[in-house]
């Protein structure tokens, strides 16, 4: 055990110096009133930066996160329901299934800004691809700003997340499926249980596993989005999430002092997300186990 110990302090300390020092720099500007635009005149205010962003009365905070939540919900289910069918239909033995596999896992090969760009253009109010569409088979009547309606945005969003990471849901979920073992299949066959009978009763129980990777995976990069929300809207028309909250207040007001204490705000956030996925669900699949 010393000599794993041993072999394993290297990268510790390197671990906490890439996660734990900027953590704890955060922290430390959260309890002070630190602006860019005033130099060396950092206070000490305690938590007074925090209860500020929570008695704010335009409520830009709590917006934030709610706006979060609504896109977390919206597109983590869509991606694993998406995601399961895809990697069901990947599971299947079938010509050419190694390059449909790699082919579908492009969407998420593609940098999230650039992803972000193409929906942005495709979206657009003047040259867009679904304004050319929709008018050309008559169901609409003139071009629609997409992203200037705080529904029609986030439908945009969404379509976007959804299209880039349902690949890597499917991923996971495959790679769930491909270690379960045949012969269960076999004796379902013959037992003569139905397909819904034989996914609701092995498949989907025995992926339950992977599932919750997905769910721990996903929902903590969905809370935390920022580029592809950014790149979209810019956080208007109601798209404004924490951290793209957290963002304008660092590098459009350059109040460290605000930002910090929302980026710690969304790292609790994350922190008790993960607690209750893996604690609670975790518990659960290992009673079930």
């Amino acid at each position: 055990a010393r000599f794993a110990w041993i072999l394993l302090t290297p990268a510790l300390i390197a671990f906490m110096a890439v996660a734990f020092v900027p953590i704890l720099r955060t922290i430390w500007l959260s309890l002070h009133d630190y602006r860019l635009n005033r130099p060396g005149q950092e206070t000490f205010v305690g938590l007074r930066n925090y209860i500020d962003l929570f008695t704010n009365p335009e409520g830009h905070l709590l917006n934030g996160l709610w706006a979060t939540v609504r896109f977390t919900v919206a597109s983590v289910g869509i991606e694993l329901v998406l995601g399961i069918a895809i990697a069901l239909l990947l599971h299947r033995a079938f010509w050419g299934r190694g390059a449909v596999r790699a082919s579908v896992l492009i969407p998420w090969a593609i940098p999230t800004a650039i992803s972000g760009l193409m929906w942005k253009f495709m979206f657009d109010d003047r040259l867009g691809l679904f304004n050319a569409l929709l008018l050309r088979v008559g169901l609409i009547d003139s071009y629609q700003a997409w992203r200037g309606d705080p529904t029609t945005a986030w439908m945009a969003i969404v379509a976007a997340d959804v299209w880039k990471m349902t690949p890597f849901v499917a991923l996971l979920i495959l790679a769930g499926l491909q270690v379960i073992p045949a012969d269960i299949y076999e004796a379902a066959r013959v037992d003569g249980a139905s397909a819904w009978t034989t996914f609701r009763r092995i498949t989907l129980p025995l992926l339950k596993p992977s599932i919750l990777v997905v769910l721990v995976f996903r929902t903590m990069d969905s809370f935390r989005a920022f580029d592809i929300i950014f790149v979209m809207t810019g956080g208007a028309s109601g798209t404004e999430t924490a951290a793209v909250y957290a963002y304008k207040t660092m590098m459009r007001y350059l109040d460290f002092g605000n930002g910090s204490a929302i980026s710690i705000i969304l790292f609790i956030c994350v922190l008790a997300i993960n607690f209750f996925y893996v604690k609670i669900l975790g518990a659960n699949l290992g009673k079930e186990a």
